[in-house]
């Protein structure tokens, strides 16, 4: 049966989904630590035989169809590694992030998590467009395990490292995608889960904004923050990433 196995879950707001891990089977490639735990740190996910399916509408005279995202997906996530996804668009990359987060459950293998918290950075979710930034940086801060006072004290630096100003009182449906950007960046450089997934935020925003992101991310890849990230800029992924996961290749080959 497919889907997500929680080790020790209790009080990480994720959920757990009935399946099975198979220890026979191999966690696939090797991978080297920039400063962080990397290769040398304990496992905190693992995925095994990992797939995910959309259906595809169909009509009077058309049977119904399916696009597989992706299939037979086997890999170890480490304490402190930073994991880069990457592959052509509608590859999978967004849909092997929400998987990860306890979003979306695969149609196929099962995902393990070793009792860690997970938090998925994208510009496409995680916001009540209704609300002003302070309200969404405190809610975004309380889904991670945070109390409100705590949320609220870490406002100011949340406030201070996005540069939106005035703008962190207004509902979050006037920002543009880069603001929103840099809102959820900020949020997680404060109040960082166990695991931090990044879609794509780190591309978004203007020059001098994506490279105080990067020096940030740099910061963190060198703690025990552990990274899995999307990215289509090579530099960005030469620069962060320990190992890489190419998602058009069968099984997502490990490249280093």
């Amino acid at each position: 049966m497919a889907g997500v196995v929680a080790n020790g879950l209790a009080g990480t707001g994720l959920s757990a989904w009935p399946g099975r891990f198979d220890p026979g089977l191999p966690a696939t490639g090797r991978g080297v630590s920039p400063g962080g735990g990397g290769m040398n740190g304990r496992v905190i996910l693992s995925a095994r035989n990992l797939g995910v399916r959309y259906k595809r509408r169909g009509g009077l005279f058309r049977p119904a169809r399916y696009h597989q995202a992706f299939s037979g997906l086997t890999f170890d996530l480490y304490q402190g590694e930073t994991l880069a996804l990457i592959g052509r668009n509608g590859a999978g990359k967004s849909t092997l992030l929400k998987v990860l987060a306890g979003i979306l459950r695969p149609d196929q293998g099962c995902l393990i998590n070793h009792g860690v918290t997970v938090s998925l950075l994208s510009l496409q979710a995680g916001f009540d467009p209704e609300l002003p930034g302070t309200d969404n940086a405190v809610l975004s801060a309380m889904l991670l395990g945070y109390s409100r006072a705590q949320a609220r004290a870490c406002l100011h630096r949340i406030a201070a490292f996005s540069e939106l100003g005035s703008f962190m009182d207004e509902p979050v449906k006037t920002y543009s995608s880069g603001m929103r950007a840099r809102l959820g960046f900020s949020v997680a450089m404060f109040l960082s889960p166990d695991v931090l997934l990044i879609d794509e935020a780190l591309t978004v925003g203007d020059r001098s904004f994506r490279e105080k992101a990067e020096r940030e991310m740099s910061k963190k890849i060198h703690s025990l923050q552990t990274v899995v990230l999307v990215s289509h800029s090579e530099s960005q992924v030469d620069k962060l990433a320990d190992r890489v996961i190419d998602l058009d290749q069968p099984g997502g080959a490990h490249v280093l």
